[in-house]
Formats: structure tokens, C-alpha cells, sequence
């Protein structure tokens, strides 16, 4: 492999988690709305929330299954 190759695998494999993945969808939504975009508090509060739900979640589930639970 390239070093070019390697370079962008170490700064991309974060990406690979499903927490980040929801942070960063999160993070998109709210600094859209602070940017400008017509979305009303109901929608970024929403999304909010189901970001925060689904972070949770999934480090409940990841906790579970290091400790050999399903």
C-alpha cells in the first residue's frame, strides 16, 4: 500500500463506528439550523434527541457485548 493509502485510512477509520456516524449526523442537523436552514425548534430538538437515544443505545449494546451478553 501507498503511504497516501495508509494516511487516509487513519484519519477516516473513525468513521467506521456507529456512534460517530450518528454524532456527526447530529452535529450536520444542528449547525444547519444555526447556519439558517428553515427547520423549527420542534425538528432540531427531535433529531436531537434521537441522536442522543441511538448513542446511548448503542453503547449499552457494545457494554453488553464485552461482557458476553446478547
Amino acid at each position: 500500500m501507498t503511504a497516501k493509502k495508509i494516511t487516509w485510512r487513519r484519519w477516516l477509520w473513525p468513521l467506521k463506528s456507529r456512534k460517530v456516524q450518528v454524532a456527526l449526523a447530529t452535529v450536520v442537523v444542528a449547525y444547519a439550523a444555526q447556519a439558517g436552514l428553515a427547520l423549527s425548534e420542534e425538528t432540531i430538538v427531535t433529531v436531537l434527541g434521537v441522536g442522543v437515544a441511538l448513542i446511548l443505545g448503542i453503547a449499552h449494546e457494545d457494554a453488553g457485548r464485552a461482557r458476553g451478553e446478547r
